[in-house]
């Protein structure tokens, strides 16, 4: 069972940050939310939050550093959220509580060699020297992981090199031609190899150098599908092959895009009205196979996504797509996943799309307006019960911040929470009913709290890994991270 449930009657409230009633999180809560939900150092409606993840993340240490280390591994596995889990690692290791678990908490989140430079950059950043000896054996044992071509793609001319952490870490080679890597490594004499970043660079934007990056399989997974629009602009004649490559069902699931990246590729030539049925139906077919894994849910679902204005804010600096837009695509997801469903949308008023799952996920998404305006949860709980509708479970996609004058005729008011009504829906519709409530945005409150209710938090189809489970009485999301690698 979700451990979030602490009874509805008893629990605590405070205020959220448009002033209405909602449920505080204690700080372990707090911190999956934040970190699940935020790029790292980037705004949100209510303003950067850095520092109060930065806050929670050192108190929960104090108590918990074995989770805030399975923590820092989930994210960067299971969301692919790459900055977060340098700080969490980084803060890890400033703590007395979290050292021991800071070696092997960098062998699993460094991936790729920039990962080392950022982590240094930040402790560095932060706290200044010394260094960590935790720090520099979780350094050292990284370093042997990559070859030249790796080394050399990411020896970057910034202020921390790929140099300074051989010289800090003192990695152990494992044979002389690692060593003599190693050595050319710092005498910059690594063999410079060709990648599709430094051929566009010499030859440039042409239809000539997409064709033979696309024919030598020289582009990685992301790469293609953030060039998608040059591709197709420079009118490269071997466009079937890139369809291909993007609906090979190993290369989907192995890469593990988030799915707002096939979202934004597809808004993108939309927008420039570029491109024709076969890369839509490429990114459809994508994005449904990233869903495989997922237990399907039966029974009736309604599901709702939270479009108003303070949802209405861009992801991070690079990109025009919004929170609300991730939460409809996430509904999309949702409806595809579901047996039967019902899916609405909210802001001051409650919308109705109705989706066939048949339909394309992203064209589903695509087909919802997203307009802003204020924000009142109750308005899909208020439309079961005014047609004492019978649903198994109820889908919430919101950064929760209600800020709506609402009434209903149970006596709910300002000063209590949505929970309200889902406890009147129990006497009247379905007892056992369930809801998900998934953040979206980490803010540190909820409407939700009780028996049969699942606090979730992410952008990631993973989110929904934990509907079926924890209904079958398996793990919760904290369950899961919990445990995730230090047990």
């Amino acid at each position: 069972m979700s451990k979030f449930n602490l009874g509805f009657s008893r629990a605590i409230k405070t205020i959220n940050n448009e002033g209405a009633t909602a449920y505080p999180m204690n700080d372990k809560e707090k911190l999956v939310t934040q970190v699940l939900t935020s790029f790292f150092n980037e705004n949100k409606f209510y303003g950067d939050n850095s520092q109060d993840i930065l806050n929670t993340v050192r108190n929960v240490i104090k108590t918990e550093a074995k989770f805030v280390a399975n923590l820092c591994i989930y994210a960067r596995n299971e969301m692919h959220l790459r900055t977060i889990s340098h700080v969490l690692v980084s803060e890890l290791a400033k703590s007395t509580e979290g050292k021991e678990y800071v070696r092997k908490t960098l062998n699993k989140i460094i991936e790729r060699p920039d990962d080392m430079t950022e982590v240094l950059a930040y402790y560095l950043n932060t706290y200044g020297k010394p260094i960590p000896n935790s720090v520099k054996k979780g350094l050292a044992d990284s370093f042997g992981k990559f070859d030249e071509y790796q080394l050399a793609k990411y020896n970057r001319k910034n202020a921390i090199k790929l140099k300074d952490i051989l010289c800090l870490a003192h990695p152990k080679a494992k044979d002389e031609r690692q060593s003599d890597l190693w050595k050319r490594l710092l005498e910059d004499r690594l063999e410079t190899h060709v990648t599709w970043e430094t051929e566009l660079s010499t030859k440039g934007n042409t239809k000539e150098t997409w064709e033979r990056l696309i024919e030598e399989n020289r582009l990685g997974y992301m790469a293609m599908l953030r060039n998608l629009r040059n591709i197709i602009k420079s009118g490269a004649s071997n466009l079937n092959k890139v369809y291909e490559y993007l609906t090979d069902e190993e290369r989907v699931l192995k890469n593990k895009q988030l799915p707002f990246r096939y979202y934004s590729a597809y808004k993108t030539l939309k927008n420039e009205g570029i491109g024709t049925s076969k890369i839509y139906d490429a990114l459809e077919t994508a994005i449904k196979i990233s869903t495989k894994n997922i237990d399907r849910l039966t029974g009736k679902t309604l599901i709702a996504a939270d479009v108003s204005g303070s949802m209405n804010f861009p992801i991070s600096r690079k990109s025009d797509l919004t929170c609300a837009e991730v939460a409809v695509l996430m509904l999309s997801i949702a409806n595809y996943i579901c047996e039967e469903t019902i899916t609405k949308t909210f802001d001051n008023y409650l919308y109705t799309c109705n989706l066939a799952t048949q339909n394309g996920i992203i064209a589903n998404a695509n087909s919802i307006k997203v307009n802003g305006g204020g924000t009142d949860i109750t308005l899909p709980l208020r439309y079961l019960l005014d047609r004492k509708i019978f649903v198994d479970r109820i889908i919430i996609l919101s950064d929760n911040e209600i800020n709506r004058e609402y009434s209903y005729n149970t006596g709910y008011n300002r000063s209590s929470t949505c929970q309200a009504l889902v406890e009147e829906y129990k006497k009247r519709i379905n007892p056992d009913v369930w809801v998900h409530a998934i953040d979206m945005q980490g803010y540190g409150t909820q409407q939700f709290k009780g028996k049969n209710v699942n606090i979730i938090a992410g952008w990631s189809e993973r989110v929904f890994d934990f509907i079926s489970s924890v209904e079958q009485g398996m793990d919760s999301l904290i369950d899961k991270i919990s445990s995730y690698y230090f047990k």
